[in-house]
């Protein structure tokens, strides 16, 4: 697969799991619990790629294939549970740009598994990228927060960008051989795994509440389980890490437009230029792509 098509893939995945924020917030306009909104987007997620598994490639997975795939569930569903913690305790606009740290986190990453430091293109990517965070996440709005008295909601916002930042690594670099969707249902089933003991949702003990929130466990299934693991699955592989990273940032902008879109909500405009400059920032390092041929298979 081309670079410039890789990276369009892990886009759309980004994107989708932007998505995904509004339809969680529908799901709480219902009246459904953090627990119950977790644990259904699992669920169905597992499923709907069970199905699809039976009717695609496959191959025997060894015990290696099993606990690599499992681990990058566990790092995706961890994301999500300390991302909601940390909403818990401090305005949205401190967590979300908490949680958007995992770009420079990334960065970091890739820069310490390679031994080789990152190019001035990524750089000045992270740079405009952490610029539109800021705006684009409203963190004027909480001007008057306090960041002593209320370091456990940091806390969890940063923890929430490590795991997000190593389910992006993990997710092109282990279990390449094994098919997408294979591969995308393994992760889910990880996920699935940590998000029932650490919920135990009420569904566990009634299951007419699956059959209650199936038109829900559909859309949240589709936003948050199978688009963003299929698409991460399909690009991961072919760019290095650290642009999977960078592309990775597009949730933001997805889920302020989505939000706009979906729930109608405000949004003002030190957000559209925030937006701006976290495209700018995915863009950049794109710029090479176009004409230069890749010199491997990460570009």
């Amino acid at each position: 697969m081309k670079p410039l098509n890789a990276s369009l893939c892990v886009l759309i995945g980004a994107s989708s799991y932007g998505i995904h924020a509004s339809v969680v917030k529908l799901g709480f306009a219902e009246g459904y619990s953090v627990s119950e909104v977790t644990g259904v987007q699992y669920l169905f997620g597992v499923v709907m790629l069970f199905l699809a598994f039976l009717f695609t490639k496959k191959i025997n997975l060894s015990k290696k294939h099993w606990i690599s795939l499992l681990g990058v569930g566990v790092l995706l569903s961890m994301t999500g549970i300390f991302y909601g913690l940390s909403l818990h305790a401090v305005p949205a606009s401190i967590a979300v740009v908490m949680l958007f740290q995992f770009t420079w986190i990334g960065v970091l990453i890739e820069t310490i598994y390679m031994k080789k430091l990152p190019s001035i293109k990524k750089l000045v990517s992270v740079l405009f990228l952490w610029m539109g965070t800021l705006l684009a996440g409203g963190i004027g709005s909480s001007s008057g927060f306090r960041w002593m008295e209320n370091s456990m909601g940091i806390l969890f916002g940063f923890f929430a960008a490590i795991t997000f930042a190593l389910f992006i690594f993990f997710s092109g670099k282990v279990a390449k051989e094994v098919p997408t969707i294979q591969k995308s249902m393994m992760i889910t089933l990880g996920g699935l795994l940590v998000v029932l003991n650490a919920f135990r949702p009420a569904f566990l003990t009634d299951p007419v509440q699956i059959v209650e929130m199936a038109d829900f466990g559909f859309l949240v299934g589709i936003f948050g389980s199978i688009l963003p693991v299929v698409f991460f699955a399909i690009g991961t592989p072919h760019i290095d890490s650290s642009l999977s990273t960078i592309m990775g940032a597009a949730e933001l902008p997805a889920a302020i437009l989505a939000a706009m879109w979906i729930l109608e909500e405000q949004v003002l405009p030190l957000q559209f230029i925030g937006i701006l400059l976290i495209l700018i920032g995915i863009a950049i390092p794109q710029f090479h792509m176009g004409s230069a041929q890749p010199r491997n298979q990460y570009g």
